[in-house]
């Protein structure tokens, strides 16, 4: 009977969670942007996001290729579907190369720093092939993996059932019909999508990104979170018009915008990213998108500070060190 009581009552507790407190306690974390080689350069970004603190996000950008050592298709790893043969798969370079930190982890049992790690899916293509074998090596490492029961009604949020990795995807509805809607009700969901946002006018990317700058946050955001989407994932340009390449001076106004869709996100009850904050000079580049740079770190660390202060839950950028010094 007392066994019953402790597991009634640790199920009493995991139904009282607050989603947005299972990551970090709903603090910041920073989030490893494009967490992989680039055609055999930069190896080190994996090891260099490892060593800079706990939790940790982990971007890996996905696609269909091949297992040099099998000589099978696979999950590889790269930023484009233009293949070289160089790219490692999603098992070698992320899943056994964390296995000694998941299992030393899973031994300590210290539930309440968990998730340790954030592994966020970009995927370059969706065959389907592809989305079976990514669901299935998820299988393989579920002991590994935060999952949360599939309910009757989507718009229910089940608990999460805490692990070391939780693991995000975004906002494909190929993905979803994939990863969720083929789940039979009370099946475990290994990943979790992110929400879709509001169709922005305008003819051009140009216009548009001009655009979401204007909009208000909760026309940017409508939807509220679902069973399976649980995040936003939001580029910077509805903080700062014209985004990183054309920002001026951060300012207390783009300050109250970048408040503004924090509290909204939260509020709707979403984690809330943004990519990609990233502040260098030509000769500091490591293979980093020109897109992203804010053009020097005198010029993004106020935007990281910022991003920090207003609880944007996951900082994206390719500075690792860098930002984990100011979140420490």
């Amino acid at each position: 009977m007392k066994r019953l009581g402790l597991l009634l009552l640790a199920a009493c507790s995991l139904s009282a969670q607050r989603p947005l407190d299972f990551l970090n306690h709903n603090r910041p974390v920073l989030d490893a942007h494009n967490c992989y080689p680039y055609q055999g350069a930069w190896n080190d970004r994996l090891d260099r996001a490892l060593t800079a603190g706990f939790p940790v996000g982990i971007e890996q950008d996905l696609t269909w290729g091949e297992d040099k050592a099998t000589g099978k298709k696979a999950p590889v790893i790269s930023h484009t579907t233009k293949l070289t043969g160089l790219e490692p798969t999603l098992r070698a370079h992320f899943f056994e190369r964390v296995r000694p930190l998941v299992e030393k982890a899973l031994a300590e049992n210290q539930q309440d720093r968990w998730p340790l790690i954030v592994l966020h899916f970009d995927f370059k293509s969706e065959e389907p092939e592809l989305l079976r074998a990514v669901w299935d090596l998820l299988g393989e490492y579920e002991s590994w993996i935060t999952t949360a029961r599939k309910m009757p009604d989507p718009r229910e949020l089940a608990p999460f059932e805490a692990k070391p990795l939780l693991v995000l995807t975004e906002d494909s509805d190929l993905q979803e019909a994939a990863f969720f809607g083929s789940l039979p009700a009370g099946a475990k969901m290994r990943l979790f999508g992110s929400a879709h946002t509001a169709a922005i006018p305008g003819k051009s990317n140009e216009e548009r990104r001009l655009a979401s700058s204007r909009m208000p946050p909760q026309k940017l955001l409508a939807e509220r979170p679902t069973n399976y989407r649980r995040w936003w994932n939001s580029s910077w340009y509805p903080v700062e018009r014209g985004g990183q390449t054309r920002a001026g001076d951060w300012t207390p106004k783009d300050d109250a915008r970048l408040r503004a869709l924090v509290r909204h996100a939260h509020e709707l009850g979403f984690w809330i990213r943004f990519y990609t904050l990233d502040g260098f000079s030509p000769d500091e580049d490591k293979g980093w998108t020109a897109s992203y740079n804010f053009g020097s770190r005198r010029a993004v660390e106020p935007r990281w500070k910022a991003a920090i202060e207003a609880g944007v839950n996951l900082i994206a950028t390719d500075q690792y060190e860098d930002l984990a010094a100011l979140l420490r």
